[in-house]
């Protein structure tokens, strides 16, 4: 059997990444996103067939936001790029693994590990 994908979701610099009003409540943004990943566990993306494990890390005010059935929550202690980091090089291993984030050097830490990323717009859109 061929394990899970691993989709890795850098929350903060997702949800910054469209200024749609975010910034007047961090929390609720990221449980959108959350939210709107949900699917990807069963329907995968491009080039990411499914089953996925998705995971969203989360820091600041948004480390009250919970996990759900279909996305693992990981709230960073410090540096939610940190924590990105140490996930990745944890539980990588032997899978697909893309991270979502647009920040430079977050791609370059990851992309040192073998894992390839993608930028905010590759995640299915927020519904209308």
């Amino acid at each position: 059997m061929t394990p899970e994908s691993l989709l890795v979701v850098d929350a903060a610099n997702v949800v910054g990444s469209t200024p749609d009003g975010w910034w007047r409540d961090r929390a609720a943004a990221t449980a959108g996103l959350r939210d709107r990943l949900a699917p990807v566990r069963r329907k995968g993306l491009p080039g990411l067939a499914a089953p996925v494990e998705v995971v969203l890390v989360v820091e600041g005010v948004a480390r009250r936001v919970p996990a759900s059935d279909d996305v693992r929550v990981v709230a960073a202690d410090g540096s939610g790029d940190d924590a990105i980091v140490t996930l990745v090089g944890a539980e990588a291993g032997g899978r697909r693994c893309v991270v979502v984030t647009a920040d430079r050097e977050l791609r370059s830490r990851v992309t040192a590990l073998g894992v390839d990323v993608r930028g905010p717009r590759w995640l299915p859109p927020a519904e209308a």
